[in-house]
């Protein structure tokens, strides 16, 4: 059994801790027609459309003449906030990247695939400080490298070392949450650091890091939306209108560049350069999930299984889809 346990600082454990026993507290679907029910989402900072829905209220008042009311819940990275999602803590995953749903599936999750970004390579990469003497893939072999362990960052360090020649045994791995990856990383306490947008944009502008590798031609980076496999068969109705909400919100950020990066800024923070930035290299094309997408995370994850990174390999095709009208 994988455990889906994300190595991060004690007060965003608590936290998440706290976010998780609040979401399990509330009300499961179903329920009868006539009682209020809680959609209970789980994102992170890098959920733009899911953060859209969330900041403009879209979802609450989209899904109140069904009596739905939503609640949500942040997390640092892919991996808890699928974990969230298997215990029954979540009814919805907001997007996460494409190498996370096979670990969740290698501890037996189940869950169903309910939408997808279309790829956006270049919105993770491998950096180096502004003045490392590093050129090279190649010249990572014996380096302590910083990444989000199953994240999509993750996926992205493995196929640039094959590429290079090299495995992840051929490295020092330092599983780190975006937060302490950036301070490692400023600290000179690891030689690289793998990682996606916006906080890729922010280091970039930021500490002005030096991209090594991004993921053109090496990983795709599709992001997956994914659902609790009993919630999506019970509520085939929430779905598809939290993905045609989802649709939207991808093609009103694409279309308004600078009013997307206003909005967003003071959500996460950052300034507004930093996140159109960010925005200009996700695609944010919400779809449904086709079968190419399918089949590259089932090669994704034949390659964390044959690195034995995870147990046992897994079916992705075993794991049920559901498609909007």
């Amino acid at each position: 059994m994988v455990s889906l346990r994300f190595q991060t600082s004690r007060r965003q454990w608590l936290a998440q801790t706290a976010a998780l026993a609040g979401a399990a507290a509330l009300p499961a679907f179903p329920v009868r027609a006539a009682e209020a029910r809680t959609l209970r989402i789980g994102y992170q900072k890098s959920s733009t459309l899911t953060l859209f829905l969330k900041s403009r209220g879209i979802l609450e008042k989209a899904l109140a003449p069904q009596q739905v009311a939503v609640s949500w819940h942040e997390f640092t990275s892919g991996l808890p906030l699928l974990e969230a999602l298997n215990i029954g803590a979540l009814d919805l995953s907001a997007d996460v990247a494409d190498a996370v749903p096979p670990f969740a599936l290698a501890a037996g999750a189940k869950l169903t695939y309910y939408a997808i970004e279309t790829p956006s390579p270049t919105a993770q990469a491998i950096v180096v400080r502004k003045d490392s003497p590093i050129t090279s893939i190649a010249q990572l072999k014996g380096r302590k490298i910083g990444f989000a362990k199953g994240a999509g960052a993750h996926y992205l360090l493995l196929e640039a070392l094959s590429q290079a020649g090299l495995s992840i045994r051929d490295i020092e791995p330092a599983y780190l949450n975006p937060a302490d990856g950036r301070s490692a990383f400023e600290n000179g306490a690891i030689a690289a650091w793998v990682v996606w947008d916006p906080f890729l944009a922010a280091v970039q502008r930021q500490s002005g890091a030096r991209i090594l590798v991004d993921g053109t031609r090496i990983a795709a980076y599709r992001r997956f939306y994914l659902a609790a496999t009993s919630f999506a068969q019970q509520n085939p109705e929430v779905l598809q209108r939290v993905y045609d909400e989802l649709q939207r919100a991808g093609e009103w950020v694409k279309k308004n560049p600078a009013a997307a990066a206003e909005w967003h800024a003071p959500v996460l923070g950052l300034d507004a350069s930093i996140v159109a930035a960010a925005n200009e290299r996700r695609s944010y094309a919400v779809r449904p999930v086709d079968p190419e997408s399918l089949s590259e995370q089932q090669r994704i994850a034949d390659a964390f299984s044959g690195a034995q990174i995870l147990p046992r390999r897994i079916a992705v095709q075993e794991s049920p889809v559901w498609r909007p009208a």
